[in-house]
């Protein structure tokens, strides 16, 4: 085979696994927030569950939960798989588990925040959601994310997972050609990918921190 047939191929799971980390983080963020605020909900059953849920998710490995995630319909709801639930397996598993630690990382930066920010806003007329959104968040923004950006960086690596359900992404591909050719080239150039997507995440995050910044120039 080629180096430009090979590369052919790849792109095609290249596609996927960019999908994947897309749609990942589009679902994750916003859900993490959301189970942030339920974990520190004062109502003990509300936060005893979520803290259950972000237990299970970052206490079992990701590739059972894509498997259970998977197969639960039909084991459950005797529903039939179609493959084309494979992708939807996929993003669901990946969004509930990095929402989990996504959680973890908003509510530390929440909490960080000084107890008298919140009574200064008070004194200044903010209600609870002007107080967040334009004096608490934009700090929680600059202290979560080096932590995030770090799982994002993992999410970029774990998104060669999916081949647990058969979902032809980047590094499923390459393996598959690199048996068919009895060649380790498919594997480094999946490798290179994954090297070079990082170095392309880590750059936009370190962006954002800048921006973040209070002592930028």
């Amino acid at each position: 085979m080629s180096i430009g047939v090979m590369f052919r191929e790849l792109m095609g799971g290249m596609g996927v696994t960019v999908s994947i980390f897309f749609l990942t983080l589009l679902f994750s963020l916003p859900l993490g927030l959301v189970v942030a605020f339920l974990r520190m909900s004062r109502l003990k059953p509300v936060s005893l569950i979520t803290g259950i849920y972000i237990s299970i998710m970052r206490g079992t490995p990701l590739m059972l939960q894509l498997i259970v995630i998977y197969f639960s319909p039909y084991y459950v709801f005797h529903v039939k798989i179609s493959s084309s639930f494979r992708f939807v397996a996929v993003i669901i598993a990946f969004a509930l588990n990095y929402a989990a630690y996504f959680a973890e990382i908003y509510r530390s930066g929440i909490q960080s925040v000084p107890r008298g920010q919140y009574e200064a806003a008070h004194v200044l007329g903010y209600d609870r959601r002007q107080t967040f959104a334009r004096i608490i968040l934009p700090q929680v923004l600059k202290r979560v994310l080096p932590p995030i950006t770090n799982e994002v960086i993992t999410l970029v690596k774990d998104t060669s997972l999916s081949f647990a359900i058969a979902t032809a992404e980047m590094f499923t591909i390459a393996k598959q050609i690199a048996a068919k050719e009895a060649s380790i080239m498919p594997l480094m150039a999946a490798g290179l990918f994954y090297y070079i997507f990082n170095l392309v995440v880590a750059w936009a995050c370190e962006r954002l921190e800048k921006h973040y910044s209070y002592y930028r120039i």
